[in-house]
């Protein structure tokens, strides 16, 4: 875990010319490049609650604004309130003075174990009889913080005679106001909706009334409609936009009162900035008007492609589990390049040994071969081969969408790609010639077998497993100022064998096997001036 919480001295440039560390770099299968944050389309699946665990439907999830409705959030410290159990004492509600109340031991260790003690003696009394009639003891509950010990009752929120039973919800002063402009512009997402929709109609060519000729019921018809995004009625009203009152500001503002300036202020009775934001309906000023806020949901998301629309992260939709149904995380397809020791860079100084470990985390041999970083006019022209690939793909994929609307998905915004801002100002002495690193077996720690001894290339220093060691020289430009970072880089090409394809073809590992190139970027540390340790 060390390794994720170092600086960023190795760097991959991603398919749209940024840099990022392996670690936060996906490779899509499909299109056989690296993709960043940026060139992904980030989805959500489900919505659940991160304390309950529940599954939400998004539409379900719409309604209760993102919140669960059981879990309730501290409004004092943010963490997540418990329901406390205590014995109070009610008066008997009528048709069962014949029956004898439990005592509140009984209904105590037989209703709920994990609870708290009971309240003082004076709160869980005897039943004793009043002139209105007998009374009995019962369990009611209330929420608690275990961590800084606020309560409900602190704010006056009755107890609930149900553990899981609708707390009382406290009145906001604009609520109203709220609710008409959510109103308004509901109204205003619903016009613009069916305007669209009206220009897919004219766009779109008019088509027979029955397109299929066994179809006499009209089934045919409205399930395309419905595929289209059209209404089954032919004539549909349009609906126009709720007005709405505008606010206007008043040049009338009230007087602070006199006692702001003359009372004490006893700073444990004022909000936080923090709690007030975590309430921002009425953002009281005082610690007694605090509530108890709906806990909000986490969301599970999945990772697409944004150029072969292919999934690239996707969890598993039960919210307890935290494994992955599809994770192509570039750590698992491409070498893994790191920077193992430096020798000090000088003014004017001998060339320094630098020593790299590349890993292979795939389970098949990988062939490596280290070039030069392309030229300005290589980069451009690589440059324009991706755009026009790209305007292709959208080209194809906007037809499809206008042809049949509803049925083919629009194409999604892709990151554009750009030079690589990032400059070289080391020499690095690249290897002369390629070398293979071993496929990952994760039993070959537990194997005695000793190796065969092999002539390895003179820049190889040491071989394990799936790792391989290799010493490479650098030396910085003359042009270079001293305490400037040295950073060097090169193209790494590797072979990678694609498992996706067509399973009816039945190709051998050789065909599949395809050479890719990356680059790298290394952060070499300052270069120091002559003479210095």
């Amino acid at each position: 875990m060390a390794f994720f919480n170092l600086l960023n001295k190795v760097e991959y440039a991603c398919v749209c010319g940024l840099l990022n560390p392996l670690t936060k770099l996906y490779f899509c299968r499909h299109c056989m490049k690296l993709r960043c944050g940026f060139c992904v389309c980030h989805e959500v699946d489900s919505h659940f609650c991160s304390n309950c665990l529940e599954n939400i439907p998004s539409s379900e999830a719409k309604i209760r604004r993102n919140r669960c409705n059981t879990c309730f959030n501290c409004p004092s410290c943010q963490h997540t309130l418990s329901v406390r159990a205590s014995t109070a004492t009610v008066p008997l509600t009528g048709g069962g003075e014949g029956k004898e109340s439990p005592s509140p031991a009984a209904e105590e260790s037989g209703n709920n174990k994990g609870a708290t003690k009971a309240e003082p003696a004076s709160e869980s009394a005897t039943p004793s009889n009043t002139p209105s009639g007998k009374q009995v003891t019962k369990k009611m509950y209330y929420l608690a913080c275990l961590t800084c010990r606020w309560n409900s009752r602190d704010v006056g929120i009755p107890d609930q005679g149900v553990a899981t039973g609708q707390w009382p919800e406290p009145e906001y002063p604009n609520a109203t106001r709220f609710a008409l402009l959510l109103e308004h512009y509901q109204s205003i997402v619903l016009h613009d909706k069916q305007e669209r929709q009206e220009l897919w109609r004219r766009k779109t060519p008019r088509q027979s009334k029955f397109p299929s000729l066994t179809d006499r019921t009209g089934l045919t018809v409205s399930m395309i409609r419905r595929q289209l995004g059209w209404s089954d009625v032919k004539v549909q009203l349009k609906t126009t936009p709720t007005p709405i009152k505008e606010s206007v500001a008043s040049d009338e503002v009230e007087e602070l009162p006199a006692e702001l300036f003359s009372t004490t202020v006893n700073l444990k009775t004022v909000t936080t900035l923090q709690q007030r934001l975590a309430q921002p309906a009425k953002q009281s000023t005082s610690v007694n008007q605090l509530y108890p806020q709906h806990k909000l949901l986490s969301i599970k998301r999945s990772l697409r492609c944004r150029q072969c629309d292919h999934n690239v992260i996707k969890s598993e939709y039960n919210p307890a589990s935290i494994k992955y149904r599809i994770a192509l995380f570039a750590a698992y397809h491409v070498p893994d390049v790191r920077l193992v020791r430096c020798d000090p860079l000088r003014v004017g100084g001998p060339e320094a040994a630098l020593l790299l470990r590349i890993t292979n985390p795939t389970i098949n041999e990988m062939t490596i071969t280290i070039m030069d970083l392309p030229t300005e006019e290589e980069e451009k022209l690589i440059l324009e081969e991706l755009k026009a690939s790209i305007e292709s793909a959208t080209a194809s994929v906007s037809s499809m969408t206008l042809s049949v609307p509803g049925l083919g998905k629009q194409g999604s915004l892709l990151e554009e790609p750009r030079m690589i801002e990032r400059s070289v100002n080391g020499i690095l002495k690249l290897p002369d010639s390629s070398f293979t690193v071993n496929q990952r077996d994760d039993s070959i720690e537990f194997d005695e077998v000793v190796q065969v001894h092999q002539d390895e290339p003179k820049f190889i220093v040491w071989r394990k497993a799936n790792h391989v060691a290799i010493q490479l020289g650098v030396q910085p430009k003359s042009n270079v100022p001293t305490g400037e970072d040295i950073v060097v880089g090169f193209s790494l090409q590797y072979t990678y064998v694609n498992t996706v394809g067509d399973k009816s073809v039945s190709a051998s590992k050789e065909q599949k096997r395809q050479a890719l190139t990356t680059r790298i970027y290394l952060n070499l540390g300052k270069l120091l001036p002559s003479g210095t340790d």
